[in-house]
């Protein structure tokens, strides 16, 4: 076999693109039309932002091509090396640069790692337009980043890449990385690639060098699934929490407990943990799940999932994994109800709709005098001196009187709520 030469970078940062005209994936953000890309032809300003997306589709490549876009200067921290300390001397650094559209770029890798000390560090420069802030995170910046700082900051959801996205980095590395050439490489099926990276370029290519590297014979090299398969050595349903699977499989979990479905819920439990997966992570979707699909059908749901994410904070792997199976069990034989989920949306979308209506001034707290006056708490009727602690008065604004928004669902406890709703509306909000 000819000799050769085995480059020192992994694939993936040899083949990191130099301009968004190479970069792959993404279109909804840079393609034609997309709102990052009219921002650099148009030479508008970047606002502070942060990407949001699983490893591997292109959050720190498209960070450095803003900054080298827009001719602005370029600092990087990774959230899990610096501290407050590493992020001030930055932002004095970053005082003194400027690019054409006038701030330079920080970057901060993992950003939802930062404590919530070291994001308050941020604020000010940020706030005064020192610097433009991007961070990245794998994680939901809802509740990941301090709301100070995430409401100063644009976020754009980074997508998986599609098959598309990955046939297209395959043909760039072959016809541009100088190992791969001389490797020959004729790839005949692609499946076992595009299913191992679960739509992470990261690993499409190390993946893609990895397999090249362990390939024999002269001539056109060809690139099979069994020849994937073969480099692996592993089994094809392996669980990766950081990637695609991480999402398909909390996701199949959730729809099994909700769906009432014990025996494949514990499946997917098994699944994760087996895989590793972060106990609070799955406490905390059941969590959600309590809430959600169940409700007001067994409200005991919501404290038995609350008992579980305290428990395995404070016990951790191995015996986590019981005290997950006795809540999974317990929320998918549960008797469900959307009941709640579906009122607390309904009075949102109407507040978006309506406003700030006006409070009945009965309902008003009156402190002073002068409040008093003007009629604030007048004729408020207190429920507990009246027999059965209830009392026919009014409580929603003029405009909106008697819209219901709670709809008792057919469980055993709704349908109690149900008769209880009746009783003391008499036919109001329609009950």
């Amino acid at each position: 076999m000819t000799a050769f030469t085995v480059p020192n970078e992994p694939l993936a940062e040899r083949m990191r693109p130099e301009s968004l005209a190479s970069y792959v994936g993404q279109k909804h953000l840079v393609g034609p039309g997309g709102l990052i890309r009219r921002m650099i032809e148009e030479k508008l300003p970047l606002p502070s932002m942060i990407f949001w997306g699983p490893p591997g589709v292109g959050k720190t490549t498209l960070a450095r091509l803003l900054a080298r876009e827009t001719s602005a200067g370029f600092f990087s921290l990774s959230a899990i090396q610096s501290g407050v300390k590493e992020v001030r001397e930055v932002i004095d650094s970053a005082r003194s640069q400027g690019g054409l559209l006038g701030k330079p770029v920080l970057f901060i890798d993992e950003i939802h790692r930062f404590s919530k000390s070291q994001q308050d560090s941020l604020l000010g420069a940020v706030e005064k337009g020192l610097i433009t802030l991007i961070g990245a995170t794998t994680e939901n910046p809802s509740f990941e980043v301090i709301p100070a700082l995430l409401s100063r900051c644009q976020v754009y959801t980074l997508k998986l890449l599609d098959t598309e996205d990955l046939q297209q980095l395959l043909a760039m590395s072959l016809s541009q990385d100088a190992f791969l050439k001389t490797r020959n490489i004729e790839i005949t099926e692609t499946d076992a690639l595009f299913r191992f990276s679960g739509g992470d370029a990261r690993k499409l290519l190390n993946l893609l060098e990895l397999t090249a590297l362990f390939l024999q014979g002269e001539g056109p090299i060809r690139l099979t699934n069994d020849a994937v398969l073969q480099v692996l050595q592993q089994n094809p349903a392996r669980y990766d929490k950081s990637g695609e699977q991480h999402y398909d499989i909390i996701s199949a979990y959730i729809k099994s407990i909700r769906g009432s479905d014990p025996n494949a819920a514990l499946y997917y439990l098994a699944r994760m943990i087996e895989g590793g997966e972060d106990p609070s992570f799955i406490a905390r979707r059941l969590l959600i799940l309590a809430a959600e699909d169940i409700g007001l059908a067994n409200p005991t749901a919501l404290v038995m999932a609350n008992t579980c994410f305290q428990a395995v904070n404070v016990i951790g792997y191995p015996e986590s994994d019981l005290i997950l199976s006795q809540t999974t069990i317990y929320l998918a034989v549960s008797e469900k109800s959307n009941s709640v989920y579906t009122a607390i949306r309904a009075a949102q979308q109407l507040v978006k709709e309506t406003g700030d209506l006006s409070i009945p001034l009965h309902l008003r707290n009156a402190p002073s005098n002068l409040m008093k006056e003007l009629g604030y708490g007048f004729d408020y009727q207190y429920p507990h001196n009246f027999p059965t602690n209830f009392c026919d008065q009014e409580y929603l604004p003029e405009e909106i009187r008697g819209k219901r928004f709670y709809e008792p669902g057919a469980a055993s406890r709704e349908t109690e709520i149900s008769r209880k709703l009746r009783q003391n509306w008499k036919g109001k909000y329609g009950y």
